[in-house]
């Protein structure tokens, strides 16, 4: 029993001297402390630079496929807008659904009426805001 109690003894006046000459050495200024990440740990300033460098690249990347993204979109949208417009043009012809182009469809009478009557109305309020301005 004595013995452990010795050693305990021997050790902790060795820690002591060890923890003595580090605190000298430190306060002369020729040891300068060193920060030791723990390896399971994150260092969060490395966390924090690495997160806001990939995010700038990951916003990038975002930014750049959503604008090409919009832009095939378009295109694509387009052509096919295009597409439709001459297929509608060809099937408005009599016998376009068969392949055979002929004249116009006619449009129908009470259609054409009320598009008259449109074009009608159209010109009186024309005239009358043009009266209006005269006087």
């Amino acid at each position: 029993m004595y013995i452990f109690l010795i050693l305990f003894f021997v050790s902790l006046i060795g820690i002591a001297v060890m923890v003595g000459r580090k605190l000298t050495l430190v306060r002369s200024g020729q040891i300068v402390e060193v920060y030791h990440s723990h390896p399971f740990i994150l260092d969060f300033d490395k966390v924090k630079y690495r997160s806001f460098k990939h995010g700038k690249r990951i916003l990038y990347l975002i930014l750049f496929i959503t604008i090409r993204f919009y832009v095939r979109s378009s295109n694509f949208l387009r052509n096919k807008y295009n597409e439709m417009k001459i297929k509608l043009k060809t099937l408005n012809k009599k016998g376009g659904a068969n392949g055979n182009l002929g004249e116009k469809v006619e449009v129908s009478k009470f259609l054409r009426i009320v598009s008259e009557y449109k074009h009608k109305i159209k010109e009186i309020k024309h005239k009358v805001h043009e009266e209006e301005k005269n006087s």
